[in-house]
């Protein structure tokens, strides 16, 4: 509560300029709103950015209808929202007059032109903001209460979509007096998972993608609606390619499976990324990126998975979502990255999200405190995980199945795992059973060099082996290697050094052949192909 305070009192000290409330005033409108009066409430999607000419404006908690954080308010000179004012999602607190008061208004679209086009304005308000989200991630404030993530795999799946995208949430076990009194005060049976958002709004059948359509996340997609540039994919070059399009003045859609930041989003520090020299997780690398974007113009909807691809016979490109809705665009950037292969052991898919993990971020490290862990893999995915699980874990057991690391992690990284007190890296050796009811209780694994096996009891692993090209959705409308990754320059016959057989169609990342995985290499792709998307767009 004293990070919250504290951000709070950033938020006060943060006043426009005379001249950006000039600027407000030549669009915008007045409101007045006398004491009391509701001017959004938890859930409302901000419409329009509201200035405080006089009076006074309370944020309201979501869950209690009371006043947010430590007792401050909005005066004269300060303005109410938090991120997702950029984004168009939903609000994840209200908002109230606390006495007679004038606000400056200013519609959504109108003050986002406005924000492009004074960038000393954008900073200050994306600062605010920004400022706020993290405030509300670090409270026990949010509107979104998930009940039951130890025991139920949805429940569980909800929070690490909502820990990797940055949808602040509350967190309350079954056994919890606070659990019980929400129950009741929802009138649902005590004892049992629930997804809740505010006093008593009850998520039927929760999953990832009701959260996210709740929270507007998701944008309404229909058949009628076209971009000129599809960014498939919302890793590091994704991401990129997002915050060059939209500073380029393109209509940018991107597109996301799970969440922002993906595959590097599960690395917990990235210590080699130039320019944080103390590291970086990726999921905040990317966040910052996507609010960057945002701020441009650029969209994004997530999860939405694409499933098929088709040529229009005036040349744009229809990408086919998984619950058959459309969209189309002028040009395609693929920017789906890879995903971790799965291991072919029995029983693997009954215990993902219930001791299975292909990510290890704060969420997944709830379920692991105090235990034995395995982290499964030998690259520098596997190696930050096992540095980021021994800080809260009994013992970190490293699963290589080669005889050293040398080729497979940054020598930084596999020294500092070796010198741990808390990890063992076992080499020669592999994952072969699972062993549980509903929940992982113990793997199974073999030792390759001593020929025997041994068994480790454990509730949680994290598999971290292989790439897989996510290109399948391509639909052969594309030239690929024999593993799957994406052609492009001279090997797809084309002169552009990111462009695909198919002109139009652009590949970055991890997904296409040739490239360095590496985050950095991926952001300088994802920045770099954007200025050949607009020379096609031109021509």
């Amino acid at each position: 509560m004293e990070t919250l305070a504290a951000d709070l009192r950033t938020m006060v000290r943060t006043p426009l300029d005379a001249a950006h409330v000039a600027a407000m005033h030549r669009v915008g409108r007045l409101e007045n709103l006398a004491a009391g009066t509701v001017l959004f409430e938890p859930g409302d999607v901000m419409d329009r950015f509201c200035y405080v000419l006089s009076g006074e404006v309370e944020a309201v908690d979501p869950r209690t209808g009371g006043r947010y954080g430590d007792g401050a308010t909005l005066g004269p000179t300060q303005f109410f929202g938090e991120i997702s004012f950029l984004s168009g999602a939903r609000l994840q607190m209200g908002a109230r007059a606390v006495t007679d008061t004038q606000l400056l208004c200013v519609e959504r679209g109108v003050m986002l032109d406005l924000m492009a086009r004074n960038p000393e304005m954008s900073d200050i308000i994306i600062t605010v903001l920004a400022a706020r989200r993290r405030a509300l991630l670090e409270s026990d404030q949010a509107a979104l209460t998930l009940i039951g993530a130890e025991v139920d795999r949805n429940i569980r799946a909800i929070a690490g979509f909502a820990g990797r995208n940055r949808i602040p949430f509350n967190a309350m076990t079954l056994d919890e007096h606070a659990a019980e009194v929400l129950a009741h005060q929802c009138a649902i049976e005590p004892g049992k998972p629930a997804a809740i958002f505010g006093k008593t709004d009850v998520v039927e059948n929760p999953t990832p993608k009701a959260i996210a359509r709740w929270l507007g996340l998701d944008l309404a997609i229909s058949g009628e609606t076209e971009v000129e540039l599809l960014i498939v994919g919302g890793g590091p070059a994704g991401v990129a390619a997002a915050v060059y399009a939209g500073s380029e003045g393109m209509d940018a859609l991107v597109l996301e499976d799970m969440a922002i930041g993906g595959q590097a989003g599960t690395s917990s520090r990235i210590e080699n990324y130039m320019g944080f020299p103390t590291g970086i997780s990726g999921a905040d690398l990317c966040w910052r990126g996507e609010i960057q974007a945002m701020k441009f113009g650029t969209r994004f909807a997530m999860p939405r998975r694409a499933v098929d691809l088709a040529v229009r016979d005036d040349g744009a490109f229809c990408v086919t979502l998984e619950d058959a809705q459309e969209i189309c665009a002028r040009a395609i950037v693929v920017a789906t990255g890879v995903q971790y292969r799965k291991l072919p052991i029995e029983r693997l898919e009954h215990f993902e999200s219930a001791g299975l993990y292909y990510a290890a971020t704060d969420v997944e490290a709830r379920y692991c405190r105090d235990d034995e862990v395995a982290v499964i893999g030998g690259g520098n995915s596997a190696g930050q995980a096992a540095m980021f699980l021994a800080r809260t874990a009994r013992h970190v057991h490293v699963l290589v199945r080669g005889t050293s690391l040398a080729a497979s992690m940054s020598s930084y990284l596999s020294a500092r795992l070796d010198a741990h007190p808390r990890i063992t890296i076992h080499y020669r050796t592999e994952m072969t059973a699972l062993h549980g009811a509903d929940q992982l209780d113990a793997i199974t694994v073999r030792d390759k060099q001593a020929g025997q096996d041994w068994r480790l009891n454990t509730r949680a692993v994290f598999i971290m082996v292989g790439a897989a090209p996510n290109t399948g959705w391509l639909s052969g409308h594309v030239a690929l290697d024999g593993k799957g990754f994406v052609l492009t320059g001279e090997a797809a016959g084309m002169a552009s050094a990111y462009e695909t057989s198919h002109p139009g169609i652009f590949a970055v990342g991890d997904v296409r052949a040739g490239s360095v995985k590496r985050v950095a290499s991926a952001v300088g792709e994802g920045s770099v192909v954007i200025s050949r998307v607009w020379d096609y767009l031109r021509a």
